[in-house]
């Protein structure tokens, strides 16, 4: 047997639990035409219907109940062993492999790693830190953690804060020199001071208000992969910058910086963890996900 038969096989289990292909798609964070793809498979596999299927409702054939009561006992029979292996209930063991991009790996994993490790002395964490968006499955990792909106659809994203905004800001020295911009186009005319990912990109400078989206084609005298010289440079005069309110908030509160286009700079959702939604979560990630979820 292979991955792809274990896998088609968790979807079978999860339709025949909750009755409905759109539910069950759900619960394992996925499509409901991966799902639905996933069955028609393992029915062409096994050459047998397994569903009846209506526009209501959604029934075991009796081809479909005999395999359920042979399958589940043999699902739960592994889950138990990989219990038992991985000490889940007491001890979870192992090694753990997180992909981040650098800032969310400074504000939300490396304050909860000593009190992470220090009750799991099992566990080896890895953390590897990049601004890329990186293929978790493809390169080997358990989790990944990125702002909620790139996170592709076929992953269980677990919120590791509250949604957040975006702040155009600079001195107020250069306002009073440069005027504050009104509109977003009005940016053309400024000193921007723009971030670049480690993979060559540089960020989009994004509006948004009312349902009208704006992305500025902007230029400056300053590109950096690294937030805090963006900050210094706003400090000194240099120009505006456009970064995570959070990451200028002091400035801001002791008014070094000021902040403009307020209105065009709507709510984001927030960064979250992230992993397969198809396969066996091994207890390291299910202590660390614990260890990690927002609650607020």
């Amino acid at each position: 047997m292979d991955r792809a038969d274990f896998h088609h096989i968790a979807a079978f289990l999860a339709v025949a639990e909750h009755r409905s292909f759109r539910q069950a798609a759900r619960s394992k964070g996925l499509s409901a035409s991966a799902l639905s793809h996933a069955i028609k498979q393992l029915e062409e596999r096994l050459g047998m219907r397994l569903f009846n299927r209506t526009t209501r409702s959604v029934t075991l054939t009796d081809a479909g109940q005999q395999f359920l009561g042979q399958v589940r006992p043999a699902v739960e029979s592994l889950d138990a062993a990989i219990d038992a292996a991985q000490g889940r209930r007491d001890r979870p063991a192992g090694r753990l492999r997180i992909n981040s991009a650098k800032s969310a790996a400074l504000v939300f994993l490396a304050p909860a790693l000593a009190g992470f490790l220090k009750r799991y002395p099992e566990i080896t964490l890895e953390i590897a830190t990049d601004d890329r968006m990186v293929d978790i499955v493809a390169e080997g990792f358990d989790a990944g953690l990125r702002d909620a909106d790139g996170i592709p659809r076929d992953m269980i994203a677990v919120p590791l804060a509250p949604a957040f905004r975006f702040a155009a800001a600079a001195t107020p020295r250069y306002f009073a020199t440069h005027g504050r911009p009104q509109v977003p186009l009005d940016l053309l005319d400024h000193a921007c001071l723009r971030f670049r990912f480690a993979g060559g990109a540089i960020f989009r400078w994004d509006f948004e208000k009312s349902g009208e989206s704006v992305v500025v084609d902007i230029g400056g005298p300053l590109v950096s992969n690294d937030r805090a010289i963006l900050i210094a440079a706003a400090l000194d005069d240099v120009g505006m910058i456009f970064l995570p309110e959070s990451t200028v908030r002091e400035h801001i509160t002791a008014g070094r910086l000021e902040v403009v286009l307020q209105d065009w700079c709507p709510l984001q959702p927030g960064p979250a963890l992230y992993y397969p939604g198809h396969r066996h979560v091994p207890a390291p990630l299910q202590a660390f996900v614990r260890a990690l979820r927002y609650r607020g």
